[in-house]
């Protein structure tokens, strides 16, 4: 029995004939989310990260050769609104873990670059994230992780409008 099981009984108490069956899933994937986020935040401040910045980082290192992308780009890719990412790309570029570069496509366009030090310091965060979360799937075989895989995907689809996302 976990807390989404007392919280179903309590609910099935004091409203009986409450359908709870969308509760036994997603609370449960909503409690994952919350615990996953707070472990997370601890890896990367042990790399001198906020989960955003590592987001940040992370998406221009996932883009190859040269690590670079639009601000728009960034927003797309972490869910941030323009705004924030100014403030963002200002932010990393201040600790020297990003560049912005003309975009030489278009010389109104600005690029954002990763720089060595900010793929230093989202690679060892990456290594250490990955550590993690492999022993927390440790309790599931490799057939579970990927039938959980699959069924969180068609589950973030809905959310999602864009079949890359």
């Amino acid at each position: 029995m976990d807390e989404v099981d007392r919280i179903i009984a309590a609910w099935r108490a004091e409203v009986p004939g409450l359908d709870t069956e969308p509760l036994a899933v997603l609370s449960r994937v909503s409690r994952l989310a919350r615990h996953l986020d707070l472990a997370r935040r601890s890896r990367f401040a042990a790399h001198g990260l906020e989960v955003w910045e590592f987001d940040v980082l992370a998406a221009l290192r996932r883009e190859g050769p040269p690590y670079e992308l639009s601000p728009g780009e960034l927003v797309h890719q972490t869910l941030s609104s323009s705004g924030t990412m100014t403030n963002r790309i200002d932010r990393l570029a201040g600790r020297g873990l990003v560049d912005r570069r003309t975009n030489p496509a278009d010389r109104r366009g600005v690029r954002v670059r990763l720089t060595p030090s900010g793929a230093t310091v989202v690679a060892d965060a990456l290594h250490d994230l990955i550590g993690f979360e492999r022993g927390v799937l440790a309790g599931i075989d490799a057939s579970e992780r990927t039938e959980l895989a699959s069924t969180l995907r068609t589950l973030l689809a809905g959310f999602e409008t864009d079949a890359g996302d």
